[in-house]
């Protein structure tokens, strides 16, 4: 019987494809993001006496070895995977992994996609013992600090009884209050801040991180996957945020961030402040951070600018403004073009993003998309592959508006898996490479990049490094045509 320790678990970040990829995974050369959720998790827990190790495989693909040796050296009772869609069945592979090297070991899963499917995850993996529905530094913690026991008290927690029913206990009534909690253990990922960079040519200076300082949205756009906060949204003060960024640049040395924020400026007084305490006591850092039209203005952006704002990404999704309307709040094209270059004027950089594939959309549409893009002074965008994720409005209603390939390892919005009615797989392959192609031919983006030279070193500093790398992959998709393959420079996100 193996002797465990009940005050240690071992958390993992899965990759989500072979190990051996991961050297050729464009998308990981050109961004790789610390796994935030489970640093937070992980800082909590020490709060709580609990130590947490962490596993990231995104950092390091040779992370079987790391997990067997963590097992058999420190003998955690536990273990815990954070998932999303695509990388969902290489954390149960890591589950049996577990399980067999020591037997009698739990399994805790958590993140979006178990959150989305809750009790069928049990049901169809008998690998998973515990799934944490919604934010899970209480939940986990309460959960090891009981061993297991009486798991029904415990809300959001899904579980089994002692006669193989499957049960959850109902999600928590109220969020934690975000300014409680300590930094993320940042320490706890090997190599931070080196081992982790932000997207090429979207950062000035390095070393740089990515930052949370609020959770959840307000909105219900139809492609997002609302399991995890629901329709809540908190957010932390900005005392505690300015805090955060000193602590960074204290600790790590870090000059640049990038808040990951759904919607940065939603509470406007929140922002305020916080750009008065950069301007008022510098940190000579700079940041990027993602908003909504609707909650940025000239005065805003131009105080955003003083605090060290280099670049703000929108959510365009698509330039069809009927198709917006099909899927989002205030779809306003017009508007939504006014304040990109109101941006523009205020001389931050833009960033579009979209996605190709929703429902309803039609060559016709993704020509719209190229016009309207490229009308304006958008410096970078990230499109998308549209994937409907569980727990996603569209999801339940998917296959009544197309063809739908639910193949979770594909759903990491780098595959089309969802082909519109109407629409072929090859004629959204071609408008997907006519856009990027596009628009990196256009002169203004050209030159835009070899400013970049000046303006972000350490971006072109890593596109040389890894030149060959991506002359291969050129290589491979050309000769590949419409075959479906993510082009270069594609950011791979985190829940897309």
């Amino acid at each position: 019987m193996n002797k465990f320790n009940f005050n240690r678990i071992l958390l993992v970040h899965p990759l989500g494809y072979p190990a051996a990829a991961a050297r050729e995974d464009i998308s990981r050369m050109a961004n790789l993001m610390p796994p935030l959720g489970l640093a937070s998790i992980a800082a909590y827990l020490d709060k709580q006496n609990i130590d947490g190790t962490i596993v990231d495989c995104f950092a390091r693909p040779d992370s079987d070895r790391l997990i067997r040796e963590n097992l058999l050296t420190q003998h955690p009772a536990w273990i815990g995977i954070s998932c999303t869609t695509s990388s969902f069945l290489d954390g149960i592979r890591i589950a049996k992994l577990a399980k067999a090297i020591l037997p009698g070991i739990r399994t805790v899963f958590g993140g979006a996609h178990v959150s989305a499917l809750k009790q069928k995850s049990l049901e169809a993996y008998p690998e998973i013992d515990f799934v944490v529905v919604g934010e899970g530094e209480q939940t986990l913690a309460e959960l090891l600090q009981s061993r297991g026991h009486e798991p029904e008290c415990l809300p959001g927690l899904i579980y089994r009884t002692r006669t193989a029913e499957v049960n959850f206990t109902g999600y928590r009534q109220r969020g934690i209050e975000l300014d409680t909690l300590p930094f993320p253990a940042y320490e706890k990922l090997a190599g931070y801040p080196h081992a982790y960079s932000l997207p090429i040519f979207n950062y000035p200076k390095a070393p740089n991180t990515s930052c949370i300082s609020s959770r959840g949205c307000p909105y219900a756009c139809s492609y997002c996957d609302r399991s995890v906060f629901q329709r809540t949204f908190r957010y932390n003060s900005a005392a505690y945020l300015y805090e955060h960024l000193r602590y960074l640049k204290e600790r790590f040395g870090i000059r640049h961030i990038n808040f990951y924020d759904d919607q940065f400026t939603f509470n406007r007084q929140r922002v305020q402040d916080f750009t008065r305490l950069m301007i008022d006591r510098p940190l000579q850092m700079t940041f990027n951070c993602a908003v909504r039209a609707e909650h940025i203005d000239r005065q805003l952006l131009e105080q955003l600018r003083a605090a060290g704002c280099w670049m703000i990404s929108l959510g365009i999704e698509t330039g069809d403004e009927n198709l917006l309307a099909q899927h989002r709040q205030n779809a306003n094209l017009e508007m939504l073009a006014e304040k990109i270059r109101l941006i523009k004027q205020t001389g931050i950089r833009t960033k579009g993003l979209l996605m190709m594939g929703l429902p309803g959309e039609t060559e016709a549409s993704i020509k719209k998309s190229m016009n309207f893009v490229f009308s304006l002074p958008v410096d970078d965008f990230n499109l998308s592959k549209f994937t409907p994720f569980p727990g996603s409005p569209l999801y339940e209603s998917i296959h009544d508006s197309g063809t739908f390939e639910e193949d979770w390892e594909k759903m990491d919005c780098m595959h089309f898996v969802f082909i519109p009615s109407g629409m072929t797989k090859e004629a959204l392959q071609k408008g997907f490479k006519d856009f990027y192609k596009t628009h990196f031919l256009r002169f203004t983006v050209l030159w835009g990049y070899i400013t970049m030279l000046w303006k972000s070193p350490h971006s072109w500093i890593r596109f040389i490094r890894n030149l060959g790398s991506f002359i291969r992959f050129a290589a491979t998709n050309s000769r590949k045509g419409s075959q479906d393959q993510p082009t270069g420079l594609e950011i791979k996100k985190y829940g897309c």
